[in-house]
């Protein structure tokens, strides 16, 4: 039996039979660790590491970053971290930390770029909002509770109007009404994941993920306990979601995170606890999902823990980060987005990469990497190959990278 999540009892969910996962919390000050390269193992191609590029004739800009962490653990963070990425280099400048926030371990930017949201993943889930100011300041406008435990993840909905979270140790997804100044009102809407039945051993419902389609009209929850994504309807007066499709997964897969291929036809769904990558057919009429066969991530023998998927802008590229072998896989994107070629591996320059975050141009990636406590920066070639620049940047418990436009 494949290991799987139990019910939720603190930050980062651990799990029987995966290696030990410590909260994740912090971001400048504090346990400031070094990454050392993970070796290169048969199934990686020879890895790339330089320093930061040279400088080109293109205009040199600095735009802000900021970083998810835990508040509630020995040795953690004070709330968000901030931080300068240079758009030409990669390279990172530490900022300030933003306080008044609690385990801060997911982030989601409002569309109008003045709000950005976080999750407080803890017992009594919530969700905080923070008014981010052009000059640099900012502002803690209030938290919301979700009314489920373990909030792990939360997205804007693309008109602005609406925030969307998944509990995860309740399995249930909330949705909350956004005002105009960016603050939460009181929750419009909880749906609990009561079926199908949970997983192999899985103990119950755990949703991971909530995104919206790129049409607009459909919002998707990856359930990793009950190996299902569920598609709603969001009535976008009321707040309130209708399920109108659910697609299966293999008993046992451990669905986690998806990502949509520009085209808005197809997504591609991380499952952590059979190591693979399922290409999944999206209908934008009807928000049925399709599910296809799971596909390798490349890392050979052993458990590779993926944990997200991202997409470059034009759609031609995609990377996949495994926790396992500490681990980025590429794969190129063919038929207009229905199917995936694995092209290679290169080691991720630190431990346990727990989310991936690209620039707004594609130009560069970013990793948070848990255990290893920092952030690495690769440049994006035009074959999609991944270049590691820079030393890897000091963040403690880094779980969540957000660049910003």
């Amino acid at each position: 039996m494949k290991p799987s999540p139990h019910p939720y009892s603190g930050p980062e969910h651990p799990a029987p039979g995966l290696p030990a996962r410590p909260g994740r919390r912090g971001f400048l000050g504090g346990l400031l660790a070094t990454a050392a390269l993970a070796a290169a193992g048969p199934a990686h191609a020879a890895a790339r590491q330089a320093p930061a590029p040279a400088p080109s004739n293109a205009p040199r800009a600095t735009r802000p970053l900021l970083l998810g962490t835990y508040t509630s653990e020995a040795g953690g963070g004070a709330g968000i971290g901030t931080a300068a990425y240079d758009t030409a280099t990669g390279a990172i400048t530490p900022g300030s930390v933003i306080t008044g926030v609690d385990n801060p371990s997911y982030l989601a930017l409002h569309p109008s770029g003045s709000t950005v949201y976080a999750v407080a993943e803890q017992d009594a889930g919530a969700v905080t909002a923070v008014r981010l100011a052009p000059d640099g300041t900012y502002e803690v406008l209030g938290s919301r509770p979700t009314g489920g435990s373990g909030t792990t993840h939360l997205s804007v909905h693309p008109s602005g109007r609406w925030l969307l979270s998944a509990n995860y140790g309740s399995g249930s997804v909330a949705v909350h009404p956004v005002a105009e100044d960016g603050s939460l009102g009181e929750r419009a809407d909880l749906v609990t994941h009561s079926s199908p039945p949970p997983g192999p051993g899985q103990g119950g419902p755990h949703a991971h993920q909530i995104v919206t389609a790129p049409d607009g009209g459909h919002v998707l929850a990856v359930d990793l306990g009950t190996d299902t994504v569920y598609t709603y309807a969001l009535d976008e007066s009321a707040g309130t979601l209708t399920e109108v499709s659910r697609a299966a997964l293999a008993p046992g897969s451990g669905p986690r995170h998806l990502a949509f291929h520009p085209g808005g036809r197809f997504a591609y769904l991380a499952c952590e606890l059979d190591n693979t990558l399922v290409v999944c057919a999206y209908d934008p009429a009807t928000g049925a999902l399709t599910p296809g066969p799971g596909q390798s991530t490349g890392t050979g023998s052993g458990t590779s823990y993926p944990s997200q998927p991202v997409v470059t802008g034009d759609g031609a590229y995609v990377y996949l980060a495994n926790r396992g072998p500490n681990s980025l896989t590429r794969y190129a994107v063919e038929d207009d987005g229905a199917t995936l070629r694995l092209l290679d591996t290169v080691p991720v320059g630190g431990d346990w990469p727990r989310q991936l975050a690209l620039s707004p141009d594609s130009s560069l990636l970013f990793a948070a990497n848990q255990r290893s406590s920092t952030v690495t920066v690769f440049g994006v070639g035009p074959d999609g190959s991944l270049t590691a620049v820079g030393d890897p940047f000091p963040a403690p418990v880094a779980v969540c990278v957000l660049p910003l436009p």
